[in-house]
């Protein structure tokens, strides 16, 4: 029934209108993996208290569970909000690689020069009065 319900699903969608991005019968599974793995990746090479990794394992786990409730493509892009479900595959294909290069970078740890003074004003700036 499984098989038969993702062959019946690409049979409706002929294109992502998208250059490059072929219509995927198996996404949803693949999606499912690459959840899997990223949240692994989390685990192995970035420190719990990073704010990166507890920002994307939020993330990620929602999308897994949404992805792992629903079988029909189109109830997951609507859920997740993000891409059809093709964009999500890359998307998180794209995360896997990124968490190897936050690892190299340790960007939770503290600079190793201080920061300039007035560094960061430009993002303090005064809210606006009416």
């Amino acid at each position: 029934m499984r098989h038969s319900r993702m062959l019946f699903q690409a049979s409706q969608k002929v294109t992502t209108g998208i250059v490059g991005l072929p219509v995927n019968p198996t996404a949803r599974t693949q999606l499912i993996g690459l959840y899997k793995k990223t949240l692994d990746e989390l685990k192995t090479k970035i420190p719990e208290k990073a704010v990166y990794r507890q920002s994307v394992e939020a993330i990620t786990a929602h999308r897994l569970k949404v992805a792992e409730e629903n079988e029909d493509a189109s109830v997951i892009e609507k859920l997740v909000n993000a891409g059809q479900i093709e964009e999500l595959v890359c998307q998180a294909e794209d995360e896997i690689k990124l968490i190897s290069k936050m690892a190299e970078w340790k960007a939770w740890e503290p600079l190793e020069e201080p920061a300039p003074p007035r560094q960061w004003e430009y993002f303090k700036k005064a809210a606006l009065t009416e």
